[in-house]
């Protein structure tokens, strides 16, 4: 009975993205102000109760898994009865149809947010953007209901599930998808508003102040759904590597730094009331990069861990999504760009020239990813297999974010409008002074690449210039966005620094040692006391006892090497050992005869600080959002209270 009250609610829920679609539509198209009004009455009420149905069929999704109902083929297909309850639940969005309902109950609940709270701007935009809102919906909802029905039933329950893949059982799975997915969202979120602002004519500060909120969450979920899954990556493949330009993490980055530029455009529009055109256009291209992404993930072009597809009619659907989406939004701009007022100049000395120079290098950077990890799936296309690694997208995108991270880091000193070079000459040369001497420095203490290098320069220079905007100010009136902003900026040059350290520094050494023998690696001497079986809830595993020391108390490290029956498969667990300056990683192989076993060991110095950046990057933009919206509800009450003041005052006149 569950499944049939989570697709009755999926079907109602669909029927009302449908309405919200047709009355916010009508209602821009009404003759009279009041005929608007009583059909846009309905759009907000059917976006509120949307979010609910579409909420209460995915939890209905959620419970079929939980109690592992084998009678729906989506459970029977991704699930066990032996799982643990996590792994259960999580299963849920393991799946290409779980997935996208995960997807649909988030883009729901959104609109009801807009429909429920969105009161600044005027009522025929915010029609006008829960209309776009329903067009982008109803189109996922005839995705799902027609070809990825999660509650289809089976004729015959099945005896037990086929489990869902080994890899995906992992804790970090429970905050990877649903991240990404409320980024991309997000996205889709700022895109409506684009649209609605499009469609009334209304690109302006106000419109801006309204969208910042939804790019602001969008890029902080991005930005933690990206750490999760590169953390995932890193602790589970067992392949010593954080990031590997896989064509679906390319699929998650393209989106975020669309996001990054958008954002910043976005603040500009909001602050200063320039940059509006730029600002349309980011709205549709990072809407864009999320949607080619959905296509990358399902239309079975690519097999990955992280695809969910491999059927081309779905891939053949999202296509077309994305061109009617993409394409009407651009023919849209295209006959509306005349409308849109320049908005105020600036001068090329100053803060807006720098977000602009900032944000050409990330869309510079964009279509570097983007070209990489497009050209080989088309060249597959025509017959022809070409590989695109980490060579050509570190190199060829070292020479677009070296200038931005330089810009980035006077950026924020500039002042608005107009500025002079004299102003910040003396700033400007302390960070050059701090970069070289790290540059020459790191050269001088090791053979690192030229990349690593300028990569702990800039880091160097990030991270003393993020808190250069707080000097000379009163910290406790300093705006919650402003610290926002450099938490954001810190965290990005904590980030690069442990990029930089783990690209230029790491070892790695492969060692056959039987019990009793030690390898070195690092600062550490790793000894091996044996090789035991061990038995989890649904696998069994060999589990190497390793001591670990480096001149202090030792302590045991335990990877493992699992095989799982539902489905077959052996995946790696990788044993980690931190200490301040870096991390021992460890991997258990193969056995190699005489009594000896395969290690694999890698030293990675800082390499912990890429998820720490990640955290104050998150943290800094959450901040930004809050701050942001304080200010928006003081404005708005300042408004209000102006408002009385006047009518006071006319009375008594």
């Amino acid at each position: 009975m569950t499944a049939e009250i989570g697709l009755a609610a999926l079907w109602m829920a669909a029927a009302l993205c449908v309405m919200q679609f047709i009355t916010g539509a009508l209602a821009l198209r009404a003759d009279t102000v009041s005929e608007g009004a009583d059909i846009g009455a309905i759009t907000r009420p059917a976006a509120i109760v949307q979010g609910l149905l579409a909420m209460t069929a995915f939890v209905c999704l959620l419970w079929l898994f939980a109690i592992t109902d084998l009678s729906v083929k989506l459970v029977a297909s991704n699930s066990h009865s032996d799982k643990p309850l996590l792994y259960k639940i999580t299963g849920a969005w393991g799946n290409h149809e779980g997935s996208m309902s995960l997807w649909i109950a988030v883009m729901a609940l959104s609109g009801a947010a807009i429909g429920a709270l969105e009161k600044r701007l005027p009522e025929k935009t915010i029609q006008a953007v829960l209309a776009a809102q329903g067009a982008v919906g109803a189109g996922f909802y005839a995705f799902i209901i027609g070809s990825s029905n999660p509650f289809e039933r089976l004729p015959t329950p099945a005896a037990q599930g086929a489990g869902l893949n080994p890899l995906l059982q992992d804790f970090g799975l429970a905050f990877h998808p649903p991240t990404l997915y409320m980024g991309y969202v997000g996205l889709s979120v700022a895109f409506s508003f684009v649209v609605g602002a499009l469609v009334t004519r209304q690109v302006t500060p106000d419109f801006a102040r309204a969208m910042r909120p939804w790019v602001l969450g969008a890029w902080v979920f991005l930005t933690l759904g990206i750490s999760a899954g590169s953390w995932w990556a890193y602790y589970e493949l067992g392949w010593g590597g954080w990031w590997f330009w896989d064509p679906v993490e390319n699929a998650s980055l393209m989106p975020w730094l669309a996001a990054t530029a958008l954002l910043h455009s976005v603040t500009v529009l909001a602050a200063r009331d320039a940059l509006r055109t730029w600002t349309v256009m980011l709205g549709v291209v990072a809407f864009s990069m999320s949607m080619l992404g959905t296509f990358i993930v399902r239309s079975g072009v690519l097999t990955s861990v992280h695809s969910f597809a491999v059927d081309p009619e779905r891939g053949a659907f999202i296509l077309i999504l994305l061109a009617i989406y993409i394409g009407g939004a651009l023919a849209l701009f295209a006959w509306r760009a005349g409308t849109i007022s320049e908005g105020k100049r600036f001068a090329l000395a100053s803060r807006e020239a720098a977000l602009v120079f900032n944000n050409i290098m990330l869309c510079a950077i964009l279509g570097v990813v983007l070209l990489g990890t497009l050209y080989p799936l088309m060249a597959e296309a025509m017959g022809d297999r070409v590989s695109v690694g980490a060579p050509y997208f570190n190199s060829v995108s070292a020479v677009f974010a070296l200038p931005m991270f330089a810009i980035m880091a006077v950026g924020p000193i500039l002042r608005w409008r107009q500025d002079s070079g004299g102003r910040i000459s003396k700033a400007a040369i302390l960070l050059a002074a701090i970069g070289i001497v790290t540059f020459v420095a790191g050269w001088l203490a090791s053979d690192a690449g030229i990349l690593p290098l300028l990569g702990l320069a800039f880091a160097a220079v990030l991270g003393v210039a993020s808190v250069l905007p707080l000097y000379s100010r009163s910290l406790r009136r300093t705006p919650l966005a402003t610290w926002g902003m450099v938490l954001a900026h810190l965290g990005i040059a904590v980030s690069l620094f442990g990029m930089a350290s783990e690209s230029g520094f790491s070892k790695e050494t492969l060692a056959a040692v039987s019990a009793g023998e030690s390898a070195a690696i690092g600062p550490y001497e790793v000894t091996l006391l044996g090789v035991e079986p061990l038995a989890g809830p649904n696998w069994t595993a060999l589990e190497a006892r390793l001591s670990v020391s480096d001149g202090s108390e030792p302590v045991v490290l335990r990877p493992q090497s699992r095989s799982y029956v539902q489905p077959v498969q052996t995946t790696t667990e990788s044993a980690l050992h931190n200490r301040w300056d870096g991390q021992l990683y460890v991997v258990l192989g193969q056995a190699a005869g005489d009594g000896r076993w395969q290690l694999r060991l890698w030293w990675k110095p800082f390499v912990t600080l890429i998820w720490y950046g990640s955290i104050l990057i998150a943290l800094g933009g959450a901040m930004a959002a809050v701050g942001h919206i304080m200010t928006g509800h003081r404005r708005r009450r300042l408004v209000v209270r102006l408002k009385e003041r006047r009518a006071e005052e006319a009375a008594l006149a």
